[in-house]
């Protein structure tokens, strides 16, 4: 199952001057939407996906014509009628909505980055978790500490805490979506202590539940070529001058 979180507010967008939320804008003679669901194209006739949105600004109407569109065989609106605390609350209501297996593989991805030509890294097949990584400057990412250099093994996962050059491009894997499901009830059973360090609840973080209970997360490092980020005005825009 392939759950994309859209909940957000396009806070910055709007505040930019942009009518419609990030994922609705144009991008030649596609939508941001379709550019970042294609990254799993290969995936369209076998996988679940279940889009996770707000219930105002047509958000359910849209997914449903881009997804007809895109020919993607299994498909689901989950729809939020509250915020949430953050990414990691949205994608487990969502499964609440949706249905899911204890047992399922859940990969979750953003709906603001693209990521060339995805295929399920066979290298990580021994994991019961794994992030995808590349390397980059900034301390604006999740990030991962690596158990050894010999290993693609993780030791910590942080928000926004530069512990190596490792950074996210935001995608997460659990081999069984209940285990993603346990750790974040537990780091919402601790709420308060959990927004205390990193400010609300990310999903990246909650790897160090399942490091804590022994599970193996490995991290898969790509190239930054790999990968197209569009989360923000300027990205958005240098995307549009790439396509031109």
């Amino acid at each position: 199952m392939i759950v994309i979180p859209m909940a957000g507010n396009s806070r910055r967008f709007f505040e930019a001057g942009y009518t419609r939320p990030k994922y609705e804008l144009p991008v030649g003679d596609e939508t941001l939407f379709a550019l970042t669901v294609r990254s799993f194209e290969h995936y369209f006739d076998d996988e679940r996906f279940v889009f996770v949105c707000r219930g105002d600004l047509g958000a359910e109407a849209f997914v449903r014509a881009q997804c007809e569109r895109l020919a993607i065989r299994h498909w689901q609106v989950a729809v939020l009628t509250e915020p949430t605390r953050g990414q990691a609350e949205t994608v487990l209501l969502g499964l609440d909505r949706a249905g899911y297996r204890a047992s399922e593989a859940l990969l979750i991805f953003n709906i603001d980055t693209i990521r060339h030509g995805y295929r399920f890294p066979v290298e990580c097949e021994w994991a019961d978790a794994y992030l995808e990584v590349f390397s980059g400057t900034g301390d604006h990412w999740s990030f991962v500490e690596p158990a050894a250099a010999f290993t693609r093994r993780v030791a910590r996962t942080t928000e926004k805490e530069r512990i190596s050059d490792l950074c996210s491009t935001g995608l997460y894997h659990f081999a069984r979506a209940g285990d993603f499901a346990a750790a974040c009830g537990e780091a919402m059973d601790g709420i308060e202590s959990y927004r205390a360090r990193w400010s609300e609840l990310y999903v990246a973080p909650l790897y160090n539940h399942l490091i804590s209970r022994g599970m193996a997360v490995a991290y898969h490092c790509v190239d930054a070529a790999d990968i197209g980020f569009s989360g923000t005005p300027a990205e958005y825009e240098a995307l549009l001058q790439e396509r031109r």
